[in-house]
């Protein structure tokens, strides 16, 4: 894969609203040119996905996940616009990878609002000492500290985590696949992972 400007994907990306992963893969099929990577992205559908997230996901399902050896379970609260949605394979596809990647991460928050402020402002202070004792310059300090609270985020947030079975993807770029596939807004609202011999 050849290498993209990571500043070209951030343009993309405010240009389009689409997720990261998706704007480094159509800048990858533009061979670095924005504007045929807009059309890409329009064409397979990723920008359309994008404008549905406002849409109100009042209907969707209550999907159960248990994992071999049954000491391990997942239930996810996965919402959608229609009662029709909650019936189409896409969705069921896409509920269980989701329930699966809880099982295998155990996220803390389902996006990075929703991480506890305390938390942030812990890891924060310790990526900073951390960064500190490296005695290198201050603007330096500043950018190793918010690369590693992006870090976090991509390991403890579910929309930010990278697709186990796709690594070229993370969650918000795979439920922005399906959303462009079935034309309605689709939520993560809730879940709660139970594992034996571990606190809830």
């Amino acid at each position: 894969m050849i290498s993209v400007d990571a500043k070209k994907v951030k343009h993309l990306r405010d240009k389009t609203g689409a997720g990261m992963m998706n704007c480094k893969k159509a800048l990858v099929e533009s061979s670095g040119d924005i504007e045929k990577a807009v059309d890409y992205l329009r064409k397979t559908g990723i920008t359309k996905a994008e404008q549905k997230s406002s849409r109100v996901a009042k209907e969707g399902l209550i999907y159960s996940y248990i994992h071999q050896g049954n000491r391990l379970g997942v239930l996810l609260d996965i919402g959608c616009e229609t009662d029709f949605v909650t019936k189409t394979e896409e969705f069921k596809n896409l509920a269980h990878n989701i329930s699966m990647q809880i099982a295998a991460t155990n996220p803390i928050a389902i996006k990075r609002e929703d991480v506890d402020p305390e938390l942030i402002a812990r890891e924060k202070s310790i990526y900073l000492e951390q960064a500190k004792s490296s005695g290198k310059p201050k603007e330096i300090i500043d950018k190793i500290v918010e690369g590693k609270l992006n870090k976090f985020f991509q390991d403890n947030c579910l929309l930010d985590q990278t697709f186990i079975k796709d690594s070229e993807k993370n969650i918000q770029d795979l439920i922005n696949e399906i959303i462009a596939i079935l034309g309605e807004n689709i939520n993560v609202n809730r879940f709660i992972r139970f594992a034996i011999g571990e606190e809830t």
